[in-house]
């Protein structure tokens, strides 16, 4: 009888020793996966006719993602934005704009309104996206990437206003962030671009 006693006490043992194990090891993979850094690549979004635009297709490309406005005092950026993807769109370098109505509601139109608004206003020839939420309760797939280190690998961020630059280098990692206000002509962009 003590022997049968004893063995159970070792097999009891051995398994809360087993479960401690596979729980540390659950615990590890789990947090592995939660910081193993994204790229931009996996998203497909709906862009301003409705069609599906895959990120996938830019790879090998450096990307400028930016949050954009009809109604902003920084819509003016829509020009030098437009005039650097000119510059520099054969040289494997893209601009992806994203309307949003997050501040001020100052996008308040219709996809088919952006659309219009852009092209007649600045000529915008860069993809622009359906118009999205870039942050709170309903912030797009694609803004939570940007701003959290969990899925980026850099780092936690705010879109503060419209006009917020994210650059993308080649392999669709996050590399950068650019306040608002930084004109995308700044040295800081273009040189980024360039090298």
């Amino acid at each position: 009888m003590k022997k049968l006693l004893f063995l159970i006490g070792i097999c009891s043992l051995t398994s809360c020793q087993n479960q401690a194990q596979n729980k540390v090891a659950t615990i590890s993979q789990t947090k592995q996966l939660v910081m193993e850094k994204q790229t931009i690549y996996q998203f497909k979004v709906k862009d301003l006719s409705g069609d599906e635009f895959d990120f996938a297709s830019l790879k090998g490309k450096k990307i400028l993602i930016v949050n954009t406005a009809s109604k902003c005092g920084l819509t003016p950026q829509y020009k030098d934005l437009e005039a650097i993807y000119d510059k520099y769109k054969d040289k494997n370098f893209v601009i992806v704009g994203f309307p949003a109505n997050n501040f001020g509601q100052q996008e308040p139109g219709t996809n088919d309104e952006i659309g219009a608004f852009c092209q007649k206003n600045y000529g915008v020839t860069f993809p622009m996206m359906s118009k999205v939420s870039v942050k709170g309760s309903d912030i797009c797939e694609v803004y939570q990437f940007l701003t959290q280190k969990s899925r980026n690998g850099l780092q936690d961020s705010q879109v503060e206003w419209n006009f917020q630059k994210y650059l993308i280098n080649e392999n669709g990692e996050l590399e950068k962030v650019i306040a608002p206000q930084v004109l995308p002509t700044d040295a800081e962009i273009v040189d980024w671009i360039s090298k």
